[in-house]
């Protein structure tokens, strides 16, 4: 663990995001490694918005939408900080980027010269929404630095005696 300085944790603003973030503060906690808070607005949502544009009123812009929505999630983020982790909030930057998630994640693993990225393995969004699925499978197979599923016993546990396991 000493060689992490940088960390880029992935937050989509579902109910697995505070574990997620807990998950990579716990993993450095003493390291002064740098812990970047990557949330991505997904271009299937901005090409909706923008499909149904031209019934919303003339004066709106789907680049001001965007730029109201990342607002609101860096917003949403630094509350979710200051309320869970401020102790360590002075080591945390908050990026919101649009684009495909894992595209996203992977330029930024790059950009931020990154030794490590923390996801959690189930969210709302499609930000890494599932191992099972083409992001997170994505990430995990193209990623240049290691990957760290943070999941839930209680989600993911398996009925042993439904199977037959004792």
């Amino acid at each position: 663990m000493k060689g992490i300085k940088r960390v880029l944790v992935c937050v989509d603003m579902s109910d697995y995001s505070i574990m997620t973030i807990d998950c990579a503060v716990t993993l450095v906690r003493g390291l002064k490694a740098e812990i970047i808070l990557l949330n991505v607005i997904n271009t299937r949502d901005v090409d909706a918005v923008r499909t149904v544009s031209p019934y919303f009123p003339s004066d709106f812009s789907v680049d001001a939408y965007i730029e109201q929505i990342k607002g609101e999630r860096q917003k949403k983020i630094r509350e979710m900080i200051k309320e869970h982790f401020a102790v360590d909030q002075l080591q945390m930057s908050v990026q919101i980027e649009v684009g495909i998630p894992f595209e996203v994640i992977l330029r930024a693993v790059d950009r931020e010269k990154a030794d490590l990225v923390v996801l959690a393995n189930k969210g709302k969004s499609n930000l890494v929404g599932t191992l099972h699925g083409s992001n997170g499978e994505r990430v995990f197979r193209h990623s240049p630095v290691p990957v760290l599923s943070v999941r839930t016993r209680e989600r993911f546990s398996r009925n042993r005696q439904a199977r037959g396991v004792r």
